[in-house]
């Protein structure tokens, strides 16, 4: 009888800190380079995996770089290749940082709520510091989160023809959104 109790709080409890880390690997990740004279360098990442930990306010994803999605093929080649994000040499594009005002939200309560991150974007196997804010949706137990962010390529030592042509541009913006069910 002790073993059975001792087994099921043990369940229990761990089924608690399991509930606590929320994952997905549907989060979509839209790169939006485009510029005046071009509107082509958009893509989309619909496979991106993302984490969350609703005590902790740890928030993480992680998008392989040939995943992104581009219309024209040509723009694709250029994006994988070895002077812009070289997929085959840094396969990742990534985030990892925390909710810097997780005490304000109650993650257990339908609602929505602003939040700001904090942390670390690492492309092209360089790591910068970025703050940026975010949207946390919370709706019968799924929360979607949303960030908008924009980053230099040029502190990643991403740099080019087409970046100083103006085609593309120096400060792309960046969407992340994930839904945690």
């Amino acid at each position: 009888m002790k073993k059975t109790v001792l087994i099921l709080a043990l369940v229990t409890v761990t089924g608690a800190v399991f509930a606590q880390r929320k994952t997905t690997t549907s989060a979509v990740v839209a790169f939006d380079a485009s510029t005046a004279i071009d509107a082509l360098p958009k893509a989309e990442n619909k496979t991106v995996i993302a984490a969350l930990d609703t005590k902790t306010g740890s928030v993480a994803f992680e998008a392989n770089v040939k995943n992104f999605a581009f219309s024209n093929p040509t723009i694709q080649e250029h994006f994988n290749g070895e002077k812009w994000l070289n997929s085959d040499q840094f396969p990742t594009f990534s985030f990892k940082g925390n909710i810097v005002n997780l005490s304000a939200v109650d993650l257990s309560k339908d609602g929505t709520y602003k939040v700001d991150v904090d942390g670390k974007l690492s492309v092209k196997g360089k790591e910068q510091a970025l703050k940026t804010p975010a949207t946390l949706v919370v709706k019968n137990g799924v929360i979607t989160a949303t960030s908008n962010f924009s980053f230099k390529l040029a502190d990643f030592g991403i740099s080019g023809a087409p970046i100083e042509g103006g085609k593309v541009a120096k400060e792309p913006k960046v969407t992340v959104s994930a839904d945690f069910k």
